[in-house]
């Protein structure tokens, strides 16, 4: 199976995941839209959908499902999203689109966070793909040079804005062994909006698509496996 073919894999076993007549949660990316279009099938059997990014919910509208405002919503039974990485703790680096933020914002009022994606996302540790960081423009060389006393070597996405008008820093060259803290140590540098470590909102479970089908993993499990 090619790339793409896995991601599709996993995007449509998500599905099995869809409670009736509630609002989806919707994140962003070439996996999730995958997801969207396998959502169009059984639009008749949800209210609509709140989500993460303006393509998403373009690509949603263009299937006819309903985008709902996330300030008028509580709770989110389902948030279905991928990850440029995710280890066995379920932590994750996510933000190669940009729509980091509003993943976060999604994720944090969302009940149950299913990860999809092909199983070359899964790592040891956390660090081979650059971390993205969300920067106020006038801060960008402020945080910079923060990110670059914590060892990484940040590099300003070039050409690249926000949906919510700010500026992506690209972290490369970390070697992030305590996602936990490292999360919360970027997000206190002022300037930053958020960064793409998806470590105390981490997924619930993980649809890992590979060459023998897709796997479901539990957080639960993985914690316990961790731990032992």
């Amino acid at each position: 199976m090619t790339q793409d073919e896995l991601k599709k894999a996993a995007a449509l076993a998500a599905l099995d995941y869809i409670v009736d007549d509630t609002i989806v949660g919707v994140g962003t990316g070439s996996t999730v839209n995958h997801f969207i279009d396998g959502l169009a099938a059984m639009r008749t059997r949800i209210r609509g959908a709140v989500s993460s990014s303006e393509a998403s919910s373009a690509r949603l509208a263009a299937h006819g499902i309903p985008v709902f405002d996330l300030n008028g919503i509580e709770e989110i039974p389902l948030y279905v999203d991928g990850a440029d990485e995710i280890d066995g703790r379920f932590c994750m680096i996510k933000g190669g689109g940009g729509a980091l933020t509003r993943e976060k914002i999604v994720a944090a009022v969302s009940a149950r966070f299913v990860c999809i994606c092909d199983a070359s996302k899964l790592v040891g540790t956390l660090g081979r793909f650059p971390l993205p960081v969300e920067v106020i423009p006038m801060a960008c060389s402020h945080v910079a040079r923060e990110l670059a006393r914590l060892g990484g070597q940040p590099r300003v996405r070039e050409n690249f804005v926000t949906d919510n008008g700010n500026l992506i820093i690209d972290v490369h060259g970390l070697t992030i062994a305590d996602p936990f803290t490292l999360e919360a140590r970027i997000d206190q540098i002022v300037g930053v909006v958020t960064n793409g470590l998806f470590a105390a909102r981490g997924a619930d479970v993980l649809l890992l698509a590979g060459s023998e089908g897709v796997e479901r993993r539990l957080r639960d499990a993985a914690m316990t496996e961790t731990r032992i």
